[in-house]
């Protein structure tokens, strides 16, 4: 797998506070390992939250494994974290980090092409779909910016308020 490369597994669904959350792990490679970070679905909203706590693994099927041995109150306790931490700005920072995944991946192409890693043609081509996609990134951040995530105004009972 490429490093600029994250990946999506789910991991089962979880009920906290009377809500459904999906449960997956986002994974991606930095080089040396592969580093999961689980990520909060609420059902009804469609809004994730993720979880600063990382789920490393050697391979793909290791870190996913790790992730599903988690217990329901494990994975309970990693989502009101998430919750505590969520983001105000949420769609935002989720384009600002699709943006820093393509410029890694873009340095990435670029530095293999500048050693002789990678094919001209094909590399060549890869960084203009690359800065096609960045592009359009950029293009829909003015539509996220200043736009806040809907937020329930009571705290989910039982785990921390949410700081916002």
């Amino acid at each position: 797998m490429s490093p600029s490369v994250s990946t999506d597994h789910q991991i089962r669904t979880i009920a906290v506070d009377g809500q459904r959350f999906f449960v997956s792990l986002r994974l991606g490679h930095d080089g040396v390992e592969h580093i999961g970070r689980l990520m909060f679905t609420e059902a009804s909203t469609e809004i994730s939250y993720q979880d600063h706590g990382s789920v490393p693994g050697p391979g793909i099927q290791e870190a996913v494994a790790k992730a599903k041995e988690f217990t329901d109150g494990e994975l309970v306790q990693r989502c009101y974290r998430a919750l505590s931490e969520k983001r105000r700005f949420g769609k935002l920072r989720r384009a600002t980090d699709r943006m820093l995944e393509k410029i890694k991946h873009l340095n990435r192409v670029a530095i293999g092409l500048e050693k002789g890693l990678t094919d001209p043609t094909s590399g060549k081509q890869e960084l203009d779909k690359l800065q096609a996609e960045l592009l359009e990134i950029v293009r829909s951040l003015r539509i996220h910016a200043g736009v806040e995530d809907e937020v329930d105004e009571a705290p989910l009972l039982g785990g921390p308020t949410a700081i916002i």
